[in-house]
């Protein structure tokens, strides 16, 4: 990455102090999402990326300046260049940039300034981030509310990742993965949960930890911090908050302790208990892990000012984001779902959805490992999770952005599989091998962060099209 983040100067820009505004890899999920916001409150927007993607042609129509390819010339007269994660230094467009000394952004700090002079929402966590910070825009549309809005993912319910709102309340997703979210200002903070990954990153579990203290430590006197009791990292994190006395920390989850209290009954139906009263919800999506992220949104909402009994009605139009345990089709009795699912715990909780889903069926995973540092740090933790399936079939690892590491593959996790977990190669040999062994009523759920998710329709179509053995 071309630019430091995580570097805590957002706090004196706004959005207007940018002027015209130039993204370098406008066409990725969370640099569109700025960009698309910038250009509903006026900013003169320009963008370039190497392939034509269909968020560009939207932008376009917005009134930003769109260009497919890179070039120095693509700068025109932007006055502040952003520029995305994968953009390597030698790009030609961050190159002029530099040599005419314009200011270069991470997105982060891109979204900071957007968001400096509305009441800022910043929801974290090593997992469930998109699938909260989702909830909460939905909960509060649903409540009368027009919140801005920037998600790591597509939301249904919503149409777009992005939009910019009328209410001065704005509801970001804040990534951990680079320490980027230390560049935001808000006066909200929710944490899901806190766990070692992105390792590549911080090299130890103790640097993963500090920086989320660094999180917290940005939120005012009069901020509030959101944190799930029911997990170690998150309710640790908590505890040393309020040891330091500087701002408010309110919990959420099954715990007695929790200023929220979840009674989950299973099947979407939960009930929340807080000091005023009991508040029934009836969820769309499966899994415990969503009834928690729902109680997250829920005390989001009422700090917000909205009343309990409106914040519960309208968590139950949330239908869920992109890629989190997202419904692809159905053929020959067999449901197939996708998921985002990257990290040990993630897994778990999707193939827990998926059980719960199932009943009495089985449940087939089809899994591609994301990164070769993190299936080198939880290759036993993966096949414990994956072991939770009937059957389980593994990818080769997704490289992502990193160089193979000597010795680590997808092998590490198949060493401790159970006697129904196997490796499978990629394309027609995954899809026939999964095909084969799942029935009708049986749930098959393709999960991961790479391209595995191309795989769901794939095989939908052969379940379709009725392929033997399905």
């Amino acid at each position: 990455m071309a630019q430091e983040t995580g570097t805590g100067q957002t706090a004196e820009r706004t959005q207007k102090s940018l002027g015209r505004v130039h993204f370098i890899g406008i066409g990725g999920v969370g640099m569109s999402a700025v960009a698309r916001i910038m250009v509903a409150r006026g900013v003169p927007v320009s963008g370039s990326d190497a392939k034509d993607l269909p968020v560009m042609a939207d932008l376009a129509a917005a009134g930003a300046r769109i260009a497919v390819g890179y070039d120095a010339a693509n700068l025109g007269d932007a006055q502040t260049v952003v520029a995305g994660s994968a953009i390597r230094a030698d790009n030609p467009e961050l190159a002029a940039a530099k040599t005419a000394g314009l200011p270069v952004l991470h997105r982060s700090e891109a979204l900071a300034a957007a968001m400096a002079r509305d009441t800022a929402v910043a929801v974290a966590g090593t997992h469930g981030k998109s699938t909260t910070t989702s909830m909460i825009t939905v909960l509060l549309q649903g409540a009368g509310l027009d919140p801005s809005f920037a998600i790591g993912a597509n939301v249904p319910a919503l149409g777009v990742n992005a939009a910019s709102g009328s209410s001065p309340v704005f509801i970001a997703e804040a990534d951990e993965s680079d320490a980027s979210f230390l560049n935001y200002r808000p006066q909200i903070e929710v944490v899901t949960n806190v766990e070692p990954d992105h390792l590549d990153h911080y090299g130890t579990a103790e640097a993963v930890y500090e920086s989320f203290d660094r999180f917290t430590a940005l939120l005012p006197a009069d901020g509030l911090l959101v944190a799930c009791a029911d997990d170690d990292g998150a309710r640790d994190l908590a505890r040393r908050t309020r040891e330091r006395g500087t701002t408010r920390v309110l919990l959420y989850g099954t715990s007695p302790e929790a200023d929220v209290v979840l009674h989950d009954g299973g099947r979407g139906a939960l009930t929340l208990e807080t000091a005023t009263g009991r508040y029934d919800v009836e969820l769309q999506v499966p899994g415990r892990h969503n009834a928690l992220n729902a109680a997250a949104a829920f005390a989001v909402a009422l700090e917000l000012g909205v009343a309990p009994e409106d914040a519960a009605a309208a968590l139950g139009g949330f239908t869920g984001a992109a890629r989190r345990f997202e419904y692809k089709g159905e053929g020959c009795g067999v449901r197939v779902y996708d998921d985002y699912a990257h990290h040990p715990t993630e897994v778990r909780a999707a193939l827990a959805a998926a059980r719960s889903v199932a009943g009495d069926q089985r449940v087939h995973v089809l899994f591609q490992p994301h990164l070769f540092s993190r299936t080198r740090e939880f290759a036993r933790e993966f096949a414990e999770a994956l072991n939770a399936a009937d059957t389980a079939w593994v990818l080769d690892i997704y490289p992502a952005r990193e160089d193979p590491i000597p010795g680590v593959t997808s092998q590490l996790i198949a060493d401790h599989l159970g006697p129904n977990g196997h490796l499978v190669g990629p394309g027609a040999d995954a899809v026939q091998a999964v095909l084969a062994a799942a029935g009708p009523g049986d749930i098959v759920l393709t999960a991961g962060a790479g391209d595995v998710t191309a795989y769901g329709p794939l095989l939908v179509e052969a379940l379709t099209a009725g392929i033997p053995g399905a």
